[in-house]
């Protein structure tokens, strides 16, 4: 994903929508903000591959995540996550995973975001914070 145009990709409301339907932790790896995670959005096919900036093709991802996967492919990187967490998932229940969250459709979850943001403009301001250090 490419930083140049900082958080201006995408809306607010819709960079925490997803981040809420993701369970507000990394897709491939798990770490949650309660575990410390810096949270970012990842093509699920890179921009650079023909990807776009529509809901089913982001997915939450640590910093880390995301910096790792690059523009490797969604199967190779879930079975490298797979093999680095060595936890008993496989990485076929990482994709599958990324896929159910991908295909939840945001509505519900932009309604949360929006009531979210309108009763805390702090919040707002640390969301403007987290695009720019991204």
């Amino acid at each position: 994903m490419s930083n140049k145009n900082g958080s201006k990709w995408i809306r607010r409301e819709k960079r925490l929508a997803i981040y809420l339907r993701d369970g507000m932790a990394c897709a491939f790896c798990g770490d949650s903000i309660e575990d410390g995670a810096m949270l970012t959005l990842d093509h699920i096919v890179p921009r650079e591959l023909g990807g776009t900036n529509e809901a089913n093709n982001l997915i939450t991802a640590c910093r880390q995540c995301n910096s790792s996967k690059g523009m490797r492919d969604l199967d190779e990187f879930c079975g490298a996550v797979a093999g680095y967490l060595n936890n008993g998932v496989t990485g076929d229940a990482i994709w599958t995973g990324i896929m159910q969250m991908a295909n939840d459709p945001l509505d519900e979850y932009l309604v949360e975001a929006k009531a979210i943001i309108g009763r805390r403009p702090k919040w707002q301001a640390a969301l403007r914070l987290a695009a720019k250090e991204m």
